[in-house]
């Protein structure tokens, strides 16, 4: 599947997320074969507004090393209270071009009104980061979210949950959807009671190493769907870093429906959903160790495959 936005949490640079879904998009692009790296959501630590910024992009850079051979470009672009005019522009072009481009960790809240700053202060246009985010997905190319990243990325950042006062307004690129990065198992019972109170939306929670292939958009009918890809990672071996790295302990995704029902995918699951304008059609089917099930019922569905189900509305 050809996401157009990649949503995850890692301890370090995992093999599959990192290699197949982001790194190999970016050598297959037509246009160019250039990553860039946003660290905006980086706090400023010791009077540096760049010290956590230049950290979290060595904690890439030196994975995409790897592939200089290859022809892969990769460059950060970091936030500064002074930034120029001149300097921004270049920065949209970069937003707008790149074959992927990755929002990275830090806080959610910071990086959110980071984003959005940028638009209002140099172009008067507080949505700019978002409209060019959704520019890139008609066009077909990866928006990646790691972290703070993953959470911007969503119709809301979590923090939506539990706090009615912040904008917490992400730039939708995973359509009617919440997830807490970092997951455990402790954090099922948050994930249940936004199922609960936020019942239009799919909820997940992602551990390390995981993450959600996402693409979605409108069927000739009107009707939108959007698919969810599950991406379970259990390539990072090294024996120190295992506690961190849930998925090798047996953790999937969790997720819980607007019912409360529990049910964790796992890796090459997939959640297809498909809703009129109106909302008043609202289905899903998911996919479970091969099996085509209603999201629903949790039945067998009658339909043999994810692309007959968007033929199908």
């Amino acid at each position: 599947m050809k996401g157009t936005a990649l949503v995850y949490s890692s301890h370090d640079r995992s093999e599959l997320i990192h290699d197949h879904y982001i790194v190999q998009r970016a050598l297959r692009g037509e246009s160019n074969k250039r990553i860039l790296f946003l660290p905006m959501s980086e706090t400023p630590q010791n009077g540096s507004e760049y010290e956590r910024q230049e950290f979290a992009w060595g904690n890439f850079r030196y994975f995409f090393g790897f592939y200089d051979r290859f022809g892969l470009e990769y460059l950060p672009f970091y936030w500064n209270s002074g930034l120029r005019g001149e300097d921004v522009e270049t920065f949209w072009h970069s937003l707008w071009s790149s074959e992927v481009v990755i929002l990275g960790g830090g806080h959610s809240v910071t990086g959110l009104h980071r984003y959005k700053e940028l638009g209002a202060r140099f172009n008067g246009e507080p949505g700019k980061f978002g409209r060019i985010l959704h520019e890139r997905k008609e066009r077909g190319l990866l928006t990646v979210g790691f972290s703070a990243g993953a959470d911007q990325l969503c119709e809301h950042i979590f923090r939506r949950t539990y706090d009615d006062y912040t904008d917490t307004k992400g730039f939708g690129l995973v359509r009617k959807s919440m997830i807490t990065l970092h997951h455990d198992a402790s954090r099922n019972v948050d994930l249940w009671g936004a199922a609960q109170r936020f019942g239009d939306y799919r909820v997940f929670g992602v551990p390390n190493d995981a993450g959600l292939n996402v693409d979605w958009g409108v069927l000739p009918s009107g009707n939108i769907w959007q698919i969810y890809e599950f991406v379970v990672d259990r390539t990072w071996a090294i024996p120190s870093d295992q506690f961190h790295i849930r998925t090798r302990q047996g953790a999937r995704i969790e997720h819980f429906d607007p019912q409360g029902r529990h049910w964790a995918f796992d890796n090459g699951d997939h959640l297809v959903r498909i809703q009129s304008p109106d909302g008043r059609f609202d289905e899903s089917w998911m996919t479970a160790g091969g099996a085509l099930l209603h999201y629903g019922s949790r039945q067998p569905s009658r339909y043999s495959s994810l692309t007959e189900i968007l033929a199908s509305h």
